[in-house]
């Protein structure tokens, strides 16, 4: 055959398909990535593999736009919005596309023409972004005059249709962990019937992962919703704004990701790799921390300094509620409540303790002479909706003379020695009341469509920026890529009830309200925000809403706190847990029972410190929800949680249960308190004792959990010796030990514990803890003797047995065995070593 001739035949199988309106131009199937995570494009279906399984297809309505006949640059385009009022009120008709035609692709890439009728075209850049991610750009082309406008975009993916398939991510929320059945806001939307009047979404987070090992990110900052196989079992859908203003024609693009992996909780690092990598807080945000509400005195912080140091309430830092400045914000201390400022910073330094601020982006009327100044340097946006806050409209942080105020306001306190800001509201700019725009214009020119988003994230970074290397920043609100800042979450005004999201209960004073939540929703909360991105949270325990909470639910919510990322202690009576009154119901019972867990929550430091900085390599959280970590399983429990790989939480969340009744992953684990063992077939319920004073917290089988020493007080650097400092010193290492298969535990320094598979005890010193170990082996016979190996060859050395853990505390080294904990074995070793107990 000629040169010609094939040249011809080539070019006419080419054009051919268009002539005769084929749905593609390219071979079929398509194939887009490596084999073990790839697209295969068939006909006008899409299909994300791992393999040979099937993860997520994306069908002949995959693409759908939402068009109107003409702009209303007053209608704000809100898809929750839509589908509470239905499209025709809102004027919008969704349409599939006609047409789908592949018009160019490749090993890495497909260019999609999407027609869907009447001048409406959209254009869909596929690409292989490696390592199991793919991106889809649809970018809906500029309509002609008299055509329909596409003022939104919609991506439906059909899932596998197992009922047993949880939905994991999408922010913050407070009902559920899994979202199957839910329609969620991409952002703040009014809820009248609820006592906070909105629907609580401070954290939206539009990345959504299924068990089955798929991921969806949809990484747009306009107002969108997760429809979330609620139309249907076998379906979730995105849908988020793209109208352009209402003189132009061009509507945005929208990218979103698919991701695959092998197991979902893998899936993680997906998130990070759209949203940014986490900024990890200072060892000593993770608290505790204690506070008030309100503040009265500069003596009164130094009292309760001093108090809970003479109580030994283990804490690491406090921070400082208002009012204690002259005005919001005034960037002072009042002098006449405050009238030296720099002495109580350094008293709180010397007791170990590190200190933080309120703070709001809001200037009032009384807050001279900044306000006046900012009026006349016009650093409130331009143009204000409804402000949510009683104080002013929020600084202009778009603006940069006024990000540079701000930032330099802030700096006054830090250069006092404040560590850290707790910053509240600044959620301001809602982007839309029902199906209308609520409009705000900024300095840089942008609305309240992209930055009821991005307000947020500049707030925060005025005072980040501000605070040295080693900051905190509590965050009420946040979007996804703030986590560069730092952010540690806190979920608001819950309510200091046991009651779940949208629970009606009788308040203090009689009246019927629809509540917020309580502790069971600020588990919730935690664990869906650890999931999509936002891995440091804690809860004010006890509450806030209807504080103070009473003994119960006092105890109940330290327990559970304790076992979280960020364990803080405060509500809105300003009655921290040694203040005894009728309404608390405290004593000095509840006040050791508190000292249990917090205590409890310092010596983990180690363990979850160690998670922490696997964190930006894994994207693992630290509280994990159940069902995302034993997909297997088919449960997905919003009150059951892994604290790490090794620890399962099952915090009681009932006025007056003293059982906890939970499916634990196949296994043996072993309860923390008394070494009790439960072998579980990961289908039927165990009961655990949960008196009071008990959280229930169960070791998995072999587990070995690092330390601090029992008597830490705070993770805070302090000179004076009466309080034990990990920051000054970090001292022994202990480790807790449950019985098992062979497993190594490896800190972030390079600290290792091992159990060989011959049983012996291998502990080897690393860049921090270099003081030796004390080993704690729950479950386990009293032994005739422990014999350390010498490293060198040389002979084998036994160690001496001390009366009881007291003596063998203050030894070298020795080991000590009691009953408890269905019998204990401790052994110390002054270095690295290997050790076998006969």
């Amino acid at each position: 055959m000629s040169r010609s001739l094939t040249l011809a035949i080539a070019l006419f199988a080419a054009v051919a398909p268009a002539c005769s309106g084929a749905a593609t131009l390219a071979p079929d199937p398509i194939h887009i990535g490596p084999p073990r995570y790839h697209l295969e494009i068939r006909g006008r279906t899409i299909t994300l593999h791992r393999g040979e399984t099937i993860l997520l297809t994306l069908a002949e309505d995959a693409f759908s736009a939402g068009v109107v006949e003409t702009l209303d640059d007053a209608a704000s385009y809100d898809p929750w919005a839509i589908e509470q009022r239905g499209d025709e009120e809102a004027g919008v008709t969704f349409r599939a596309a006609r047409d789908f035609r592949v018009e160019a692709s490749g090993p890495d890439f497909a260019a999609i023409a999407l027609d869907f009728g009447d001048g409406v075209r959209a254009r869909v850049d596929v690409g292989d972004a490696a390592d199991g991610a793919f991106t889809f750009d649809v970018r809906p082309e500029p309509s002609p005059e008299g055509a329909p406008v596409v003022a939104l975009l919609r991506v439906r993916a059909r899932t596998s249709n197992d009922p047993a398939e949880g939905f994991y991510g999408l922010g913050e929320w407070q009902d559920t962990v899994d979202h199957r059945g839910k329609l969620r806001a991409m952002q703040m939307e009014a809820d009248l019937e609820i006592e906070s009047a909105n629907n609580e979404a401070h954290v939206p987070v539009p990345f959504l992962l299924g068990t089955k090992g798929w991921a969806m990110f949809v990484a747009s900052r306009r107002v969108g919703a997760f429809d979330v196989a609620r139309k249907d079992p076998g379906v979730v859908e995105a849908t988020f704004a793209v109208s352009p203003p209402a003189e132009r024609r061009d509507a945005e693009a929208l990218r979103v990701w698919l991701f695959g992996a092998d197991a979902p909780i893998d899936l993680m690092k997906a998130c990070y790799r759209v949203s940014g990598s986490v900024r990890l807080p200072p060892p000593w945000a993770l608290g505790p921390w204690i506070w008030r509400d309100e503040n009265e005195t500069q003596a009164e912080v130094e009292v309760d300094v001093a108090t809970l140091r003479r109580l030994d309430l283990a804490t690491s830092a406090i921070w400082i509620d208002r009012p204690y400045a002259s005005a919001v914000n005034t960037f002072d201390f009042d002098p006449a409540k405050f009238p030296d400022p720099e002495g109580m910073i350094a008293k709180v330094r010397a007791a170990g303790l590190r200190l933080a601020l309120w703070s709001t982006p809001y200037l009032e009327s009384a807050a001279q002479p900044m306000r006046a100044d900012a009026d006349a340097r016009r650093l409130f946006p331009p143009q204000s909706g409804i402000p949510l806050n009683k104080w002013s409209s929020p600084i202009d942080f778009t603006n940069p003379e006024a990000f540079a105020f701000w930032r330099d306001l802030a700096s006054r306190y830090t250069r006092m020695g404040i560590d850290g800001f707790k910053l509240d509201y600044g959620e301001d700019v809602v982007p839309s009341i029902g199906l209308v725009r609520s409009v705000w214009r900024f300095a840089d020119g942008s609305d309240e469509r992209t930055m009821h988003h991005g307000y947020s994230g500049l707030y925060h970074r005025a005072y980040a920026e501000a605070l040295p290397e080693e900051r905190f920043l509590l965050c009420r609100a946040a979007h996804w890529g703030e986590q560069s800042n730092g952010c540690v979450i806190w979920p608001g005004d819950m309510d200091a009830t046991f009651t779940r999201h949208r629970e009606r209960f009788v308040t203090r004073d009689g009246s019927e309200v629809l509540g917020v939540g309580g502790l069971p929703a600020t588990v919730v909360m935690g664990l869906t925000l650890g999931v999509s991105g936002f891995p440091f949270f804690g809860a004010d325990t006890g509450g806030y809403r209807h504080s103070p909470p009473d003994e119960e639910l006092f105890i109940r919510w330290t327990q559970q706190t304790a076992l979280s990322t960020v364990m803080q202690v405060g509500d809105s009576s300003s009655q921290p847990p040694w203040v005894f009154t009728p309404e608390n119901g405290r004593s000095d019972a509840t006040v050791d029972v508190y000292r249990t867990y917090a205590r409890l929550h310092l010596r983990l430091f180690p363990y979850e410190w160690t998670f922490a900085q696997q964190i930006p390599i894994d994207g693992k959280p630290i509280q994990r929800p159940l069902g995302l970590v034993y997909p297997e399983m088919g449960l997905h429990p919003s009150d059951v949680y892994m604290f790490g790989d090794d620890l399962l939480v099952a915090p009681v969340l009932d006025r007056g249960a003293r059982v906890r009744e939970l499916v634990p992953p196949a296994g043996t684990w072993f309860e923390w308190w008394d070494g009790a063992q439960h072998v579980a077939d990961g289908k039927s319920r165990v009961a655990i004792d949960a008196p009071l004073e008990k959280l229930p917290l169960l070791m998995r089988e072999g587990a070995i959990v690092p330390l601090l020493r029992p008597s830490i007080d705070t993770l805070t650097e302090t000179d004076d010796p009466a309080i034990e400092s990990y920051a000054r010193d970090p001292g022994v290492l202990w480790a807790r030990v449950a019985p098992g298969r062979p497993r190594r535990f490896a800190l972030w320094d390079e600290t290792a514990i091992e159990r060989a598979p011959d049983g012996a005890l291998v502990a080897t010193a690393g860049a921090v803890f270099t003081r030796g170990f004390v080993l704690e082996l729950i479950a386990t016979p009293e032994p005739r003797d422990v014999v350390r190996d010498d490293p060198a060859g040389g002979p084998k050395t036994t160690l001496e047995r001390r009366a009881d853990l007291a003596a063998l505390e203050a030894a070298p080294d020795g080991w000590a065995w009691s009953p408890d904990r269905r019998g204990t074995l401790w052994i110390k070793l002054a270095s690295s070593g290997r050790v076998v107990a006969r």
